[in-house]
Order: C-alpha cells, then sequence, then structure tokens
C-alpha cells in the first residue's frame, strides 16, 4: 500500500522563528509619465507633493497652478529580508492611489520606506517596470494587465538593519509553514535522532502543532548548527481538506480526502418565461378599438440526470468519480456541499 505521507525536508516544512520579513511602506511620485499621471484636479495630494518636492529642491511654486499630468502619487510596499545588512538592495512595489491611467515608463522619485515602529530602513527609487498597458481613444479603451502598478527591481536600498543576536540565540524556534501535531513530532524525532548520534543529546521538544523549541549546543555556532538540520528529511501531514474558490470554479481536493459511499443526482431544473403580447385588430367598419392582449408562454425544462453512485476510497476513484458525473466545476462544488451536509465527506470544506 502506497503511503500518503510526504517526504521534505525541514527546511521546506518549517521556518526559524527568528528569520522573519519585516514590511515596509511609504508614499512616493512616479514622474515622467506620458499624459497618464493624476488629474489634479481629482487628486489634489499629487500637487501638494510635487509642491514639497520642488520646494525641497530650492525652486519656488507659489502662485499659479499646474496642470501637468505626467507625475502620479503612490504608495511603495517592502519586504526587509531577515538578516539584511546595511546597503543591500531589495526589491519595491509600486501602486497608483489617484486616478493615474498607467505608471508605464515611470521613474519613482526618492522615497523613504518606513516600518511599523516610524524608523526609517530603506530608501526607494529607480524606473518602475508595468507589465500591463492601457491604450485609449475616442470611442474605446484596451486595457491588459494592471498599468497602475508596478514594480522596481533592486530599486530599495537599505538603510537601516534589523538588530538581531541570532548568533548568540541558544534556543531555536522552528514554526511549522502547516501546523500539523503528527508534522510536529516527526520534526522532533528526527532531530533528536540525529543529535543524539552527533552531539550525544537530545536537543529538540515540540511545544504544540505549529512549533519545536531547539536547544543549540555550545561549541556550536546558530548558523552552521541548523545548517546541519535543515537537510534533514522528514514525512509531512495534513489534515485532509478540500479547498472550493466559488468565484473562479477552483478545486482543490486533498490527497487525504475520502468520500463514504454515496448515490447522487445531479441535474437542474430551466423555467423560461417569454412574453410575448399581441395586438387586437377590431372588425372591419365595426367600432371596435385596437388593443393590445398580454400573452405569456412558460416552458419548464429539467435534463435527463441519472443516479450514480460515487465513493472515494482515494484520490484517484474520488476525481474519476466526479468526472464521471459529467458537470461543471460549479456542479462538482455543489455536489461536494451535498456530501458534507450529508456526512459523508470525511475532510474539512474550506470556501474561499
Amino acid at each position: 500500500m502506497m503511503s500518503n505521507l510526504t517526504p521534505a525536508r525541514i527546511k521546506d516544512v518549517a521556518t526559524l522563528q527568528s528569520a522573519r520579513d519585516n514590511q515596509l511602506v511609504g508614499y512616493g511620485l512616479v514622474i515622467g509619465l506620458q499624459g497618464s499621471g493624476d488629474g489634479l484636479r481629482n487628486s489634489p495630494f499629487t500637487e501638494q507633493s510635487m509642491r514639497a518636492m520642488l520646494e525641497n529642491l530650492g525652486i519656488s511654486t507659489q502662485g499659479g497652478a499646474s496642470r501637468a499630468k505626467n507625475v502620479a502619487a503612490v504608495i511603495v510596499t517592502a519586504n526587509l529580508p531577515p538578516f539584511v545588512r546595511s546597503g543591500a538592495r531589495i526589491d519595491v512595489n509600486v501602486a497608483s492611489m489617484g486616478d493615474a491611467t498607467s505608471l508605464a515608463g515611470g521613474t519613482l522619485v526618492m522615497t523613504p520606506l518606513r516600518a511599523p515602529d516610524g524608523e526609517i530602513y530603506a530608501v526607494a527609487q529607480g524606473p518602475v517596470i508595468v507589465s500591463g498597458f492601457s491604450a485609449q481613444g475616442q470611442a474605446e479603451t484596451l486595457t491588459q494587465g494592471v498599468p497602475t502598478s508596478g514594480r522596481v527591481p533592486n530599486g530599495g536600498i537599505v538603510e537601516r538593519q534589523v538588530p538581531a543576536s541570532f548568533n548568540s540565540d541558544a534556543t531555536l524556534t522552528l514554526q511549522l509553514r502547516n501546523p500539523d501535531f503528527s508534522t510536529a513530532i516527526r520534526v522532533t524525532d528526527a532531530i533528536n535522532d540525529y543529535s543524539a548520534s552527533r552531539f550525544g543529546k537530545k536537543v529538540a521538544m515540540e511545544q504544540d502543532a505549529r512549533t519545536v523549541i531547539i536547544q543549540r549546543p555550545n561549541d556550536i555556532s546558530s548558523a552552521r548548527f541548523f545548517a546541519e538540520l535543515e537537510n534533514i528529511v522528514v514525512e509531512s501531514d495534513a489534515p485532509a481538506r478540500v479547498v472550493v474558490d466559488e468565484r473562479t470554479g477552483t478545486i482543490v481536493i486533498g490527497q487525504q480526502v475520502r468520500i463514504s459511499r454515496v448515490a447522487i443526482s445531479h441535474g437542474t431544473l430551466t423555467v423560461r418565461i417569454s412574453e410575448m403580447p399581441r395586438v387586437v385588430q377590431p372588425e372591419p367598419f365595426s367600432r371596435g378599438e385596437t388593443a393590445v392582449e398580454p400573452f405569456t408562454a412558460i416552458e419548464a425544462d429539467q435534463p435527463d440526470a441519472s443516479v450514480a453512485m460515487l465513493d472515494g476510497p482515494n484520490l484517484e476513484t474520488l476525481v474519476s468519480g466526479l468526472n464521471r458525473l459529467g458537470v461543471k466545476p460549479d456542479g462538482i462544488i455543489a455536489i461536494l456541499q451535498g456530501i458534507k451536509s450529508a456526512g459523508a465527506l470525511q475532510a474539512e470544506l474550506v470556501l474561499q
């Protein structure tokens, strides 16, 4: 019998708690747009920001209103990776917050990026790369992708590093990406088996379904110690789960999902109501009046739907059984919800 467990390295199923990203955000301006920037009348904050930038550059902007549409106000976001040092470059994302139609061809002006503590940790600047485009004429507009957001590769320079004491930590905390008690126990046992032969003692202890605590031996650095542990292969497990996205018709069925034997009949009733008013003419030489007589036709149609047996002792049988019913994804979603209500779905049904 084939095992349902998936072999994986510890680095693939867990991450160090101290090795976490930090989110940065900033407000800036993208310049050099070809008439596709913010309308300064509809986005007054863009004009205020532009005036403030010019004042800082020593250019007086007193009096006179600007009508330029080559500037767009944007929000700049970035992830500050762990262990990054000052001077390192990171990618930043740019998204318009005004009524600009496209950021293509624009350049992000120097924008400070702040963390939740209010401190500036990076500064971003550079040409904006936009994957979408927009073309507009007098009677039609063509848009592909999202031209009002883009990316500045290596556009951020780290100015302040996050304080870290990784090498001096005597305790390492592993966080499982998918919390599961069985996987946490297997990770703990695998680390203890390795450390018992390598260091002569067990160093790991499970705390809950997500957390494993590891005590670092004294004669090895934290980086070298975790480098030895992260390539240990363990068998990861996960609860049976069916994920359904009704907006896109996407269905993801986990390998552990089972369905008890059920009988299913799937068919829809179509009712069509047609209004066909008729004009009624009076007899010739009569004193009657032309009138409109309402006429309604109602048709009811129910396609042939046979009762099928569905039994899913494994993933392949379940998928082939659903395909044998010959229904579309929205029908399969309805069937899975009905099976869950009947108590025959041995899994968690997640609706997104």
